[in-house]
Formats: C-alpha cells, sequence, structure tokens
C-alpha cells in the first residue's frame, strides 16, 4: 500500500483524541484531520465504577466509534505499529505508512494483566472481577450482592494507574452495600495497596480515613499482588520491608476485585517517542514532546505527572488544540496546562469526596468552598458524578465544547519567557 499524507493524524479514539480533534475542528473547519484507532467501540471509563455498584447500567457507558467522529475528521481503522519521528511517518499494522506535519498521540495505556500469574485464567470466575474492564464491572456487582459472609480484597498495583483513586471506590461502595444491608459485621474487607499512602494528595485523606474506620476496613499498606489462584481462593503479595528486603504473603479470599499493573501500549514503550519509563515525553505544561515540536501527547500515555483520569484529558485536549495551531503558524499564543486533575471518590452510595488537584497536589476547586468542599463527602458531588459528568462528557467534552476547560493563553513576547 502507498503513502498517503494527512495535515493532522491523531493516534487514539479515546476521551483525549476525539476531545482533541473535536476542539481542533471548533478552532478550524477546514483542517486535514485523521484519527487512527482500531476499536469499534467507545467506552466512558469512568461509569465503570457504578456499573461495578449496580448504579449504571453497562450499555450507558459505551458508544459505537464512528457515532462520535467528529463530522469533517477522517477515521482510519487501524493500529499503529511504528514511528518514523524524523521523517514524520508512522506504519499501520497493515503495513501501510501515513505522513503527517503534526502528530497528536494519545492510545490510552496498558492494562497489563498478564504481570499477575494466573490472573488471565480466572477473571470473571471463581469470585475474582475488576471494575477496570467493562465485560466484568457487572460481575463485580454481581458478587458483592452474593457475598453473604467471608473475606473480601481490593488491591491497588503501584502507581502510575489510571483513576488512582479507583481501587478505593470498588471497596467503598462494595462495604457500603453490605452496610445497609446488615452484613458487614460477616464480611471481612482488605485493602492491600502496593503504595505507602491512602491518596496521594493529603488534604482528601481524613475524609477517606473516616471510611475506612466506618466499614471497618483492613488497611494494608506496601503490599503488590503478584499471584492469583482462583480455583483455590489464594492471593499472592510481595510486601516491602522497611529495611528494603521483602516477604511472601498468601491470603485467602471469597470476593478479590484487581486493579492491575499500568503501562504504556507496546509500540510506544519501544518508540523514539518513550521516555526511560516507556511514557511519552513531553513537556508539562504544552504536552509538546520534548524532541520533536512537530508531536503532541496527551490523555494516560503522557509521562505527566497529573492524575490519569478523564478530567485531565478535558483540560488537555484543549491546550493541545491551541498549541498545535500555534506549530502551524495559525495561533500567536501558546497555552499551559496546569495538571489538573479530578477524582470523584465515592465513599457511600450518595456520598462522594470530590478531589480535585494541580501539579505538586495544588487543590483546585471548581466550586466555591460554600457551595462544594471537594475535602468532605458531599452528595451534591455524588448528583455531580451520577447526573451531570456523563452527559457532559458525551454532549461537551467530546463535541468540543470546551466548558469550564478554556485554555490559558501565555503572553507573547518577552513577557513569556
Amino acid at each position: 500500500m502507498g503513502e498517503r499524507h494527512h495535515q493532522i493524524l491523531i493516534i487514539g479514539g479515546g476521551a483525549a483524541g476525539i476531545a482533541t480533534a473535536s476542539s481542533l475542528m471548533a478552532r478550524d473547519a477546514s483542517l486535514d484531520i485523521a484519527i487512527i484507532d482500531p476499536a469499534d467501540v467507545h467506552y466512558y471509563q469512568p461509569g465503570w465504577t457504578l456499573v461495578g455498584a449496580g448504579v449504571f447500567r453497562p450499555e450507558s457507558t459505551a458508544r459505537t466509534l464512528a457515532s462520535l467522529i467528529p463530522r469533517g475528521v477522517q477515521w482510519i481503522k487501524a493500529a499503529v505499529a511504528g514511528f518514523s519521528p524524523e521523517a514524520n511517518a508512522l506504519t499501520l499494522d497493515n503495513g501501510r505508512t501515513l505522513s503527517y506535519e503534526q502528530l497528536v498521540v494519545c492510545p490510552g495505556l496498558k492494562l497489563d494483566w498478564a504481570a499477575i500469574d494466573g490472573l488471565s485464567d480466572t477473571l470473571g470466575a471463581n469470585g475474582v472481577t475488576s471494575n477496570y474492564r467493562y465485560d466484568l464491572a457487572p460481575y463485580t456487582w454481581q458478587l458483592v450482592q452474593q457475598l453473604k459472609q467471608g473475606r473480601a480484597l481490593f488491591t491497588q498495583p503501584p502507581m502510575p494507574i489510571k483513576c488512582a483513586g479507583a481501587p478505593q471506590k470498588a471497596l467503598y461502595l462494595s462495604c457500603d452495600h453490605w452496610l445497609r444491608a446488615g452484613l458487614l459485621g460477616q464480611i471481612d474487607a482488605r485493602f492491600y495497596n502496593a503504595g505507602a499512602v491512602l491518596f496521594g494528595v493529603a488534604d482528601y485523606v481524613p475524609a477517606l480515613m473516616s471510611y475506612i474506620e466506618r466499614y471497618e476496613i483492613d488497611l494494608q499498606f506496601s503490599h503488590r499482588l503478584v499471584a492469583v489462584d482462583g480455583p483455590g481462593k489464594r492471593a499472592t503479595f510481595v510486601r516491602s520491608l522497611a529495611d528494603g528486603s521483602s516477604e511472601t504473603v498468601v491470603e485467602a479470599f471469597d470476593m478479590l476485585h484487581v486493579v492491575p499493573p499500568q503501562v504504556a501500549p507496546d509500540f510506544i514503550r519501544g518508540s523514539a517517542l518513550a521516555d526511560a519509563a516507556g511514557w511519552v515525553e513531553v513537556d508539562p505544561a504544552t504536552l509538546q514532546h520534548r524532541r520533536f515540536a512537530n508531536i503532541h501527547s496527551l490523555g494516560d500515555v503522557a509521562n505527566t505527572s497529573n492524575a490519569k483520569t478523564a478530567a485531565a484529558a478535558r483540560k488537555q485536549a484543549p491546550v493541545v488544540a491551541n498549541n498545535l495551531l500555534v506549530a502551524l503558524g495559525r495561533r500567536k499564543r501558546l497555552a499551559h496546562y496546569d495538571g489538573y486533575g479530578s477524582c470523584p471518590l465515592t465513599v457511600a452510595r450518595g456520598k462522594i469526596v470530590l478531589a480535585e488537584f494541580t501539579y505538586g497536589g495544588k487543590l483546585a476547586p471548581s466550586f466555591p468552598s460554600w457551595l462544594l468542599d471537594g475535602r468532605k463527602p458531599t452528595r451534591l458531588a455524588w448528583w455531580l458524578k451520577e447526573s451531570i459528568l456523563p452527559p457532559l462528557y458525551w454532549r461537551g467534552m467530546l463535541k468540543g465544547h470546551e466548558w469550564l476547560a478554556e485554555p490559558k493563553l501565555q503572553p507573547v513576547g518577552p513577557a513569556a519567557q
């Protein structure tokens, strides 16, 4: 197959890719843009936590990708096999070569299920589940309803992961159901966190700890899940000790909610675009690649230190759209991304701690504290998560409407230095 050229290529038709394409078209509908993605279905992944709690139906979180591609944007239904950034080109898995003027890289990340021995063989059976997969979130709710007594384990892998609060959300919503059903005293709920803290932004920890105590959760830090024996109902952890050594811990379970380790996609990790850890190397403010000026990246695959959430992509997409047009000579002022991320921590059915923060863990509330204090669990935050954020995603972010997400433009000239 011969070479085909596009002014702008976007790798990935997820939240970041669709939002960026829509933001670009809203600014200049004459642009020649193509999105590369092999998938048929686009998922609203933030909704899977509520599917796992019986609040959302799974089908409400899925739409065909074809229905979401912005008008005037071409969809190339293929996967990327490799990059030739010096030649402004890439290769698809079907052997075709595509060239570009500007490239946007946002294919998301890879859930590394295979990194946990035995996990792939038992997912969706033997009481082993995960809200990180569309087909498994309903099984989480089934298990929660069926469990009347026994031990329920919830795990969190080493960072970075997408939606760092999601492992806890499954824990809290499950415990809330058991509490309401009068079963919490018969269920031993345990949270095994590979990290050393409950949440990376300290301001939100007191509220979260109050629910750890309310549900009488056995909280274990420095435990990394390494193997699962589904039929035997046993989970194996490696526990890191203070002296730098480690030990193996084996725990029996009746229910196991797993969050897998997460890495950059294989075709990114082995490319010239990646940093030493495998993520796309960008300037954290402009989201422009540090070595290839006509490449931009956002979403989960970028090596920025923000929380990997849809809320982050919602803020990043307008920045990339603006700065790509600067690179094309159609705009003059660069925009900067401040690291904003949001994590609505569902601590109970009807209550959410709305964590919002920028780079360095600086709090960045969207609402005045008298209306909604994100450091405390509120019903208003639950209402936002359940009723406002889904339509904001489908009808706002993915359509190029930048409500509460307008990019911050930098001054032109010496003042910008």
